[in-house]
C-alpha cells in the first residue's frame, strides 16, 4: 500500500498550468468519467493507483471516530 502525501506545490501548479487554461477557455472540457477517451493509459494507471493507495488523513479520521 502507498500512503498519499499532499503536495501544495503540485496542487497549485496543476491549477495554473497553461494546458489547463487552454482546455477550459476553448470549451474542450469532457464530462466526468470520459477520461478513458482522452488518455486511456493514464486512466488505467490512475484507476489501479486509486484502488491500491490510501489517504493518511482519511485513515486518521476513521481511527479517531
Amino acid at each position: 500500500m502507498v500512503i498519499l502525501k499532499p503536495s501544495f506545490k503540485k496542487r497549485i501548479a496543476a491549477r495554473t498550468s497553461v494546458k489547463r487554461q487552454l482546455v477550459h477557455r476553448t470549451g474542450l472540457k469532457m464530462p466526468r468519467g470520459y477520461g478513458w477517451i482522452r488518455n486511456p493509459k493514464k486512466y488505467t494507471y490512475n484507476k489501479v493507483y486509486q484502488k491500491t493507495s490510501f489517504d493518511i488523513f482519511k485513515l486518521r479520521k476513521k481511527l479517531l471516530k
